[in-house]
């Protein structure tokens, strides 16, 4: 949609469901041609960022079309440090540029961004940010009550986009079928730093869980993954995974990104309870025993 413990939180309501406690960053203020481009403010969160996109952006160019431009791109990441509230460090929205520290869903974001540029050979900072606002909010308008705080909406809005598609999976037992039921963030806006300050957008909000409440959509149940091998065909390396969840008011409580070994399927995510980016050595069963509150994963492919 365009736009590890799991923790109480989704984005801003799942980009805070992969995230532990509030960090501050020294943000950097975008290059100045970049500003004059772009009809936004952009926050580059360490001064590195836009030399280090624009340098991977042309090494992802000039590889291979035949290259997992999404596996690229996802082990860039590995190891590089777990931020949580990555894009509510300040009170006003503006388009969070930070390659150097993720939560779940920036993980998921950058890579798709960069995936994006490197396919069509955009290779300038100006491109990424473009891209980026089109993958995190609903009609590239940056503002707090557009971003996709729900990971249900933010495949829904990227997936009308054409930027990612839903996977077809195979019928029941394999598969089951599930209606969000969001509302998360309207019943906890103390937690949420920049609605907690801007009680107009409450409503806004509601009319936004009230959007992702009418999607249903289609998962793979949790104890069917202990076989993960009979999904092979349908579930391929970089696909997108989210972790569908019952705890009450959320819809998806993680995501990460899908990586096969030869015990089957793993994930690969900006975990908290491992403090970064890494390939986990759990498989995904393994892994999903252990959130009590998960029950089984969507899935998603970037085009």
């Amino acid at each position: 949609m365009k736009h590890t413990a799991i923790t109480i939180l989704l984005v801003a309501a799942l980009m805070t469901s992969c995230d532990t406690t509030p960090k501050t960053a020294n943000a950097q203020t975008a290059n100045q041609e970049t500003e004059k481009a772009l009809p936004y403010q952009v926050r580059q969160t360490h001064r590195g960022d836009s030399a280090r996109i624009t340098a991977w952006l042309k090494e992802g160019s000039a590889l291979k079309s035949s290259e997992n431009l999404v596996m690229f791109y996802a082990r860039k990441f590995i190891g590089y440090p777990y931020v949580a509230y990555t894009l509510d460090q300040d009170l006003e929205e503006g388009l969070v540029i930070n390659t150097q520290g993720v939560d779940c869903t920036t993980y998921v974001e950058n890579v798709l961004a960069l995936t994006a540029c490197a396919k069509k050979h955009q290779t300038t900072f100006a491109d990424f940010c473009r891209m980026l606002a089109t993958v995190r909010y609903v009609k590239n308008d940056v503002a707090y009550i557009s971003r996709q705080h729900y990971f249900t909406l933010w495949l829904t809005d990227n997936i009308r986009d054409g930027l990612v598609a839903d996977i077809q999976l195979p019928p029941a037992p394999l598969s089951a079928t599930r209606t969000a039921h969001v509302d998360y963030m309207s019943t906890h806006v103390s937690s949420y730093k920049m609605l907690n300050a801007h009680p107009k957008w409450l409503p806004a909000i509601k009319e936004l869980e009230q959007q992702v409440n009418r999607t249903k959509f289609t998962y793979i149940p949790k104890a069917q993954l202990k076989d993960s091998d009979k999904y092979r065909k349908y579930v391929r390396d970089g696909d997108i995974i989210a972790i569908v969840t019952d705890k009450a008011g959320l819809d998806i409580s993680h995501v990460g990104f899908a990586i096969w070994h030869k015990d089957g399927l793993h994930l690969l995510n900006a975990s908290s309870l491992r403090k970064k980016v890494v390939d986990e050595p759990m498989t995904l069963y393994q892994y999903l025993q252990k959130q009590t509150k998960s029950v089984g994963i969507r899935v998603a492919r970037i085009l």
